[in-house]
C-alpha cells in the first residue's frame, strides 16, 4: 500500500503527533508513507498531480522520534511522486494553522479533489472538508447535542446574549483551534467584554456560546472512524482531558492535563446522532470533543491524541487505522475502483 500524508510542516511535527504514529504503523507493516505539505503540490501538463514528497529510508521504526529523525536526515527518500500512483492521501493538514497564508489553507483540498479523478482514496473527504473550513460547520448537527450558539461581529448582539445566559458565556473566534482566543466571560471578567470582543473581531466572526457547567472537570475527546466509535482490541479511542487552575481550556497544548476516559451510553448516544452527517461528508477520522451531553467540537481537520489514547488503553490505535486503510484499498482493488470516495471514507 502506497500512502501520502499531508501536514502542515515536516519540520514542526514531533514523535507524539498522530500523524507521525500513523506514518511509523505504515512503515512497519511493510508500507511506503510519503510525507509532502501544501506548497509541494504541481498540476502537470500531462494532467497528472505531482508532489514533491519525502520519505524516512529505513523499513521498520521503534518510534516517532527516530522516524522523524529519518525524515529530516540527509537519507531521507526526497522524491517528485505522482499522487495518482498512490492508493491513499490523507490530509493531515490544519487550515487553521496557515491564516496567514491563505493560499495554504485549500491547496491540499484543492489537490485532492483532483486525486480522487484517478481512484486515489482521499481521506478525510476533500468535498466535506471544504465545508468544515470554519466552526460554522459545527451548527450543521442537530440542536440537541449542541451548545447554545450565537455568530455575529456585532458587539451590541454579543452582550445581549451574554447577559440572556445570565452573565456567562464562552467567546471564540470563528476559525481557529488549539484553545487559541477563547475566553470565558462571568461576573468577574464581564466589564472586560468589549476589549475580548474588540480583540475577536479583529480576525473576523465571534462565536458566543453558552456556557456548559461540566466543562469544569474537562471533556471527553473520543475518535469516530468509519462513521462509528473507533474501537480497537476491544478499547475505545478516548481519553479524557482535565484544564488546570482557572483557565477555561483543557487543550492539552494549553496546559490541560489527560487521564482515562470512561466512555458512556450519553457518549455513544452522541456519536449515533452525528454518524449521519459525518457519513454523508465522507468524515473517516474525527475527534469529537464532548462535555456531559453536549458537543464542544467536532475534528475533522488532523483529529489528534490517538497516542493519548494509547497511553491509558494499552492499544496501539495507530495501527488500527492502518488496517482500516488496508481494507478500503482491498475493497477498491475487487470492485475495480466503482466506489465514490465519499463511501470509501466510511465503508
Amino acid at each position: 500500500m502506497n500512502v501520502g500524508f499531508v501536514v502542515n510542516d515536516i519540520d514542526t511535527e514531533t514523535a507524539g503527533y498522530t500523524t507521525t504514529r500513523l506514518a511509523v504503523a505504515a512503515i512497519n507493516a511493510g508500507h511506503e508513507a510519503w510525507v509532502m505539505t501544501p506548497g509541494d503540490f504541481a498540476y502537470d501538463p500531462d494532467e497528472k498531480i505531482k508532489a514533491r514528497a519525502r520519505h524516512a529510508p529505513k523499513d521498520k521504526y521503534p518510534n516517532g522520534a527516530t522516524y522523524l529523525s529519518g525524515l529530516r536526515g540527509k537519507n531521507a527518500r526526497t522524491r517528485r511522486i505522482t499522487i495518482d500512483d498512490l492508493d491513499v492521501l490523507m490530509l493531515r493538514n490544519d487550515p487553521s494553522q496557515d491564516v496567514e497564508k491563505p493560499w495554504r489553507q485549500n491547496a491540499s483540498i484543492e489537490f485532492g479533489r483532483l486525486a480522487m479523478r484517478n481512484g486515489v482514496i482521499v481521506l478525510n473527504d476533500p468535498n466535506g472538508l471544504g465545508k468544515a473550513m470554519t466552526k460554522m460547520y459545527f451548527q450543521e448537527f442537530p440542536e440537541e447535542v449542541r451548545p447554545r450558539t450565537l455568530i455575529t461581529r456585532d458587539r451590541d448582539e454579543i452582550k445581549e446574549f451574554v447577559k440572556e445566559q445570565g452573565g456567562r458565556a464562552v467567546v471564540k473566534p470563528l476559525q481557529g483551534s488549539g484553545g487559541k482566543g477563547v475566553f470565558m466571560v462571568d461576573h468577574a471578567t464581564n466589564k472586560n467584554l468589549n476589549q475580548m470582543i474588540d480583540a475577536l473581531t479583529r480576525d473576523g466572526y465571534v462565536i458566543a456560546q453558552e456556557y456548559l457547567e461540566e466543562a469544569e472537570q474537562g471533556d471527553t475527546r473520543l475518535f469516530m472512524m468509519n462513521g462509528h466509535p473507533f474501537k480497537y482490541k476491544g478499547r475505545y479511542a478516548a481519553f479524557r482531558r482535565m484544564r488546570q487552575g482557572d483557565d477555561i481550556r483543557s487543550n492539552v497544548h494549553a496546559g490541560g492535563q489527560i487521564g482515562q476516559a470512561k466512555i458512556t451510553e450519553r457518549d455513544l448516544r452522541i456519536c449515533e446522532i452525528v454518524r449521519p452527517k459525518l457519513v454523508a461528508d465522507g468524515m473517516f477520522l474525527v475527534g469529537l470533543d464532548i462535555v456531559g451531553d453536549k458537543l464542544m467540537e467536532v475534528n475533522v481537520f488532523s483529529a489528534g491524541g490517538l497516542g493519548s489514547a494509547q497511553e491509558f488503553e494499552k492499544v496501539n490505535f495507530a495501527q488500527g487505522v492502518i488496517d482500516a486503510l488496508e481494507r478500503k484499498v482491498d475493497y477498491m482493488g475487487s470492485y475495480l475502483r466503482r466506489f465514490s470516495n465519499v463511501q470509501m471514507n466510511t465503508l
